[in-house]
């Protein structure tokens, strides 16, 4: 893929307050000549400046959808599915955010779509809170049945993967595999569900940002040209963003975990 190819859109999850991260990547971004930027939520949790990577994200015009994150602090109910250092994280989030901020988190979807493409936070079609690590083969053929679209990109587990199937409904072949930094092309064959891991709070072994450039294919087309996607690994002040989870309060769990 040309690095200035036009047309593809970045794919971001899990910003997570980490608002050194998210300017780093978002002018890696704009230097690969992204054409849209989809957030798929958690824009806040665990890191230091949710209320700054709220209104950045705004400010550019960027689309995003409701996390877990953001539903815990708009419904009561929601914070039932956090463990205690999560909530704790949670609260002194809250304390964090303004009230525009949560007035925002409001009028947020579940889902939105571009390109013929799904994007949802946790499990499709609209699942804010599922694991899709939680659902074994015959579950994900299940999933895959209750959407129409090709390809749909997810977060939540701020893990990077592809799930791809051939065929459709019990007999239809399942593949799980993990991502690394590069290019793939998704085989038209295949459905697809795409993790875009984290920008703020990567769980996948390499302590960079991470988002993706996803280059819509025509598949469908005479000539036909899949789909790709580029993982793109971004460095950025670590040490600056978990002296800052220390300063403000937060579990100190967190600021070791970008390490």
């Amino acid at each position: 893929m040309s690095e200035n190819t036009p047309g593809r859109i970045a794919v971001l999850s899990d910003i997570h307050g980490n608002l050194e991260a998210l300017h780093a990547v978002l002018a890696d971004l704009d230097a690969q000549n992204a054409a849209q930027v989809i957030n798929l939520g958690d824009m806040v949790g665990y890191g230091p400046e949710p209320d700054a990577c709220v209104k950045l994200l705004r400010e550019r015009g960027i689309q995003s959808v409701l996390g877990n994150h953001e539903h815990g602090l708009l419904e009561a109910q929601a914070r039932g599915w956090f463990n205690p250092q999560a909530r704790k994280a949670l609260d002194r989030t809250r304390a964090l955010l303004s009230d525009e901020a949560l007035m925002y988190f409001r009028t947020l979807p579940r889902t939105c779509e571009a390109a013929g493409a799904l994007f949802v936070h946790g499990c499709p079609p609209g699942l804010v809170s599922k694991y899709l690590y939680e659902l074994d083969d015959d579950a994900l053929r299940e999933t895959f049945e209750l959407y129409p679209n090709r390809l749909c990109f997810v977060g939540h587990t701020h893990e990077l993967e592809r799930i791809s199937l051939f065929g459709e409904g019990a007999g239809g072949k399942l593949e799980r595999k993990t991502l690394g930094k590069g290019t793939i092309a998704l085989d038209p064959a295949a459905r697809h569900i795409v993790n875009a891991g984290a920008v703020g709070q990567p769980r996948d072994g390499n302590n960079k940002a991470k988002y993706l450039l996803w280059e819509p294919g025509n598949a469908a087309n005479a000539g036909a040209r899949p789909d790709r996607v580029e993982v793109r690994f971004v460095p950025y002040d670590i040490a600056k963003t978990a002296a800052a989870i220390i300063e403000k309060g937060l579990p100190s769990i967190y600021a070791d975990r970008l390490w």
